[in-house]
């Protein structure tokens, strides 16, 4: 069987503390309800940084302490947990998972923007040479508060695209990113007003290579997760970045079976 660590799991263990310490502190005084009161108060704080951000904690967690997990199909996933290894005859073979957040919809760009983006995506990948594989969910959105939350995005970036721009030495690239951001959150908030459904995408990258050892491996797919973090992002004008910990595990799970419904889908990712 698998050895299972996510950040959930330690975060309801540590909620778990926390009730049973604030139960203590309610029962008993002095010393030790004084104990059991703070005992309560660092699971609680314990259970919220791990819920919010374990997807950083759990891999240190890992690598500090050396753990390796180890599942019965003889995947194994190294402390850094930012890779998945299988060994097959005398050879290893090393997974990694890259995370791509879309700015751009081919519906609000004209044919010719498409087409150049295409092309442009096409010329990318061309100068890569090995396989990777390119998966992406879709699904309609709850529109009941997403508009809220749209704004919200709007708000933000408007802060950002402003406080970049005020810099002595702007970086243009974020510049660039940063409207074309804008930009689509402008034009999803005049859609939402003519009474558009909206889709939303979770896009991931895969990617794998081989070597005689474990490190080989892992430091071969670690250079082709770089390069296609580079080659992508730049090509497609998107924001990518290398998975690990529950978030890797997550996408090595979703090769297998795929959420069924909306409410599992987005229960995953927020």
């Amino acid at each position: 069987m698998p050895i299972e660590i996510s950040p959930s799991k330690f975060a309801y263990g540590s909620a778990a503390i926390a009730l049973l310490g604030a139960l203590g502190g309610l029962s008993m005084g002095g010393f030790w309800g004084f104990m059991s009161a703070s005992v309560g108060g660092l699971g609680a704080i314990i259970a919220v940084l791990l819920y919010k951000y374990g997807y950083y904690i759990i891999p240190a967690i890992t690598k500090f302490t050396n753990v390796v997990q180890v599942t019965d199909t003889g995947y194994e996933i190294p402390p850094s947990q930012d890779v998945i290894l299988l060994k097959s005859g005398n050879i290893y073979y090393a997974t990694a998972f890259l995370g791509v957040n879309i700015f751009e919809s081919a519906i609000e760009n004209t044919q010719e923007q498409n087409i150049i983006y295409s092309e442009y995506f096409e010329r990318a990948i061309s100068t890569i040479k090995y396989a990777a594989k390119y998966s992406m969910m879709v699904y309609v959105k709850d529109i009941s508060d997403y508009r809220m939350k749209v704004e919200t995005k709007r708000a933000e970036i408007q802060l950002k695209l402003s406080r970049e721009r005020e810099k002595p030495d702007p970086d243009v690239l974020k510049i660039d990113r940063y409207e074309k951001e804008l930009s689509m959150w402008n034009a999803e908030v005049q859609k939402l007003s003519r009474g558009y459904k909206p889709m939303a995408a979770v896009a991931y990258v895969m990617t794998t290579a081989t070597g005689i050892t474990k490190e080989a491996a892992v430091a071969s797919v670690r250079n082709q997760a770089s390069e296609l973090r580079s080659v992508i992002s730049n090509a497609m004008n998107v924001e990518i970045a290398q998975l690990s910990g529950d978030e890797m595990l997550r996408c090595f799970e979703w090769e297998y079976m795929l959420p069924t419904t909306i409410g599992e889908l987005k229960a995953k990712i927020e």
